[in-house]
Parts: C-alpha cells; structure tokens; sequence
C-alpha cells in the first residue's frame, strides 16, 4: 500500500510517498513550488500539480499536516487555503485521508513529540534506510506525515 505525506505551505508543498507500513519503502518525495504571483493563480497551480502528483503517485491514503501555528493572520489564511485545495484533490480522487498536529507526527517518528527537525530528518532517514536527504525540510516533513500515516494505519 503507498501512503502519501503532505506538508502545505503557500509557496513550497511538500510531498513524501512511501510504500508498506511495517518497514517503508521510500518511493519518492520532494516538493511542489509554486511560481505564480496572485493568490488565485497560487491556487490554480497548486491544484494542476498536486492533481498530477496523485495521478502519479497513486497513493491509499494521504496524510496532511493541519494549520497549527500562526504569527501572521495573512499567512494562515493563505496556508488554509492551500490546504483546502489539496483536501478537495483527495476528495475529488476519493484518497482516504488523515490529519496530523506536527507533534503527533513527531512523537509517531520520533518517539518524542517536541522532537526539532533535525531529529525528526534523521529518523526518517533510518525508518527509510537513507543516510541524506536533498531539498526543502518541507520534503523530510512530508516523508515523517507518510511515516506516521503508514504506522497507524496501514495494513501492508
């Protein structure tokens, strides 16, 4: 079974795909830039690759990090946003999914809920037998979501 992880973000989604629950295979992962300028058009683009990353990918279930910290009104509302186009692609492909609060997703990786990234990074590199990984923490984050989805609810 494939489970995708999802990490949103206005600019950069991050993606991880993994296959099997009790020792994951690291199929791909990576992250969605996002080019255009308007919000509208932010949305649009967002909802054309992550539409081609499902049909790609072809996961189970996707797990997506929830909204859980906020500084700046304007950006969690653009981050919500986000997340809802990425929610209705699943709904509208019919990907069960599952939501994770980071310290749920850090405590299932790490055995340690307040785990920083670096931690977080490098036991997802050992679950998946990788000694680096490339890119954005946004990818590492959204291979942890796809752990934690496999572990609690996987089969195979």
């Amino acid at each position: 079974m494939r489970y995708l992880g999802i990490d949103p973000g206005t600019t950069r989604v991050g993606y991880g795909l993994i296959e099997g629950c009790h020792t994951p295979k690291l199929l791909s992962y990576g992250v969605i830039e996002i080019k255009s300028v308007g919000e509208s058009d932010r949305l649009l683009e967002l909802a054309r690759a992550f539409e081609k990353l499902i049909e790609s990918s072809n996961p189970a279930i996707a797990g997506v990090e929830r909204i859980f910290f906020a500084k700046n009104r304007k950006t969690a509302i653009s981050v919500a946003q986000a997340r809802g186009v990425i929610v209705s692609k699943l709904a509208e492909k019919n990907i069960r999914m599952v939501e994770w609060h980071p310290s749920e997703v850090k405590r299932s990786v790490t055995n340690y809920g307040g785990a920083d990234k670096r931690a977080v990074s490098k036991m997802v590199g050992k679950i998946l037998g990788v000694s680096t990984f490339t890119g954005h923490d946004d990818a590492t984050d959204a291979l942890a979501i796809a752990i934690a989805t496999a572990f609690h609810y996987g089969t195979s």
